[in-house]
């Protein structure tokens, strides 16, 4: 996909976790396509910093804004900081997730909790504190990362997957409450991505590959995506889950 002739130019977008892979793949696509981008991180300011640069480098403006999404006061806060630097938000892409793997048996409450806090509840709170911004938009738009393993099911993720599962839900739902004023709400939902841990490993080595495209998907694939949901052609979609995952799921 091109940059869609920067079509995007002069809007701003929030990404939530976008220091590497998905979430800065997203950064970069959308500054190449025009739009200024507020990159956020929970904790690794320096990888979060080099999405900066690079969106940057992309000839877009960016904002670093950092902290815990799950914590009711962060998204506020944030909003303010887009306010007082850009006067405007038109899109938020909400990515911010964790995927820890644990048995069920094995799994705590306080397991549970974290990972819906972080892949669910700051989706909420996130969407909630941007509304009142996002309503004065007329290209308003929501993105919500998804997840296969949300349709599929898989062993030792049950939090994962139910919060990711929850995401599809909400998407839903807020599509039904927004469409009166014009905001546009989409989930993609990623298969088998060739991504990176923040140690340099990759979670899905030892994944066999089972797609009709025989190959994980790139961070790029899905941002691409994104950037179409973003764009005026896609203002007819919405409360829809889009899979790209190469064949690997087909609803």
């Amino acid at each position: 996909m091109t940059a869609l002739n920067k079509e995007l130019k002069d809007r701003v977008v929030l990404v939530t976790g976008a220091s590497r892979n998905i979430g800065r793949a997203i950064a970069c696509a959308l500054a190449e396509a025009g739009a200024d981008v507020v990159v956020h991180a929970a904790q690794d300011q320096q990888a979060a910093s080099e999405t900066v640069r690079l969106v940057e480098q992309a000839g877009a403006k960016a904002l670093l804004v950092m902290g815990d999404l799950s914590d009711p006061a962060t998204a506020p806060r944030i909003i303010k900081e887009i306010i007082t630097r850009f006067g405007r938000l038109d899109m938020l892409v909400n990515n911010a997730a964790v995927r820890p793997e644990t048995s069920f048996a094995e799994m705590t409450y306080a397991d549970w909790r974290q990972v819906m806090s972080v892949c669910l509840d700051a989706a909420f709170l996130t969407t909630h504190a941007a509304l009142d911004t996002l309503q004065q938009s007329d290209r308003a738009c929501i993105i919500n990362i998804g997840g296969l393993t949300g349709h599929t099911g898989a062993a030792n993720r049950v939090h994962v997957i139910a919060a990711k599962s929850g995401i599809v839900g909400f998407t839903k739902a807020l599509a039904h409450e927004l469409s009166a004023q014009g905001i546009t709400v989409n989930c993609i939902s990623p298969g088998l991505i060739d991504t990176l841990r923040a140690d340099g490993t990759s979670p899905h080595h030892h994944a066999s590959i089972k797609n009709l495209v025989g190959r994980r998907g790139q961070p790029q694939e899905v941002a691409a995506m994104v950037v179409y949901l973003c764009s005026l052609p896609a203002r007819y979609i919405t409360g829809q889950t889009i899979h790209v995952n190469g064949g690997a799921y087909l609803p």
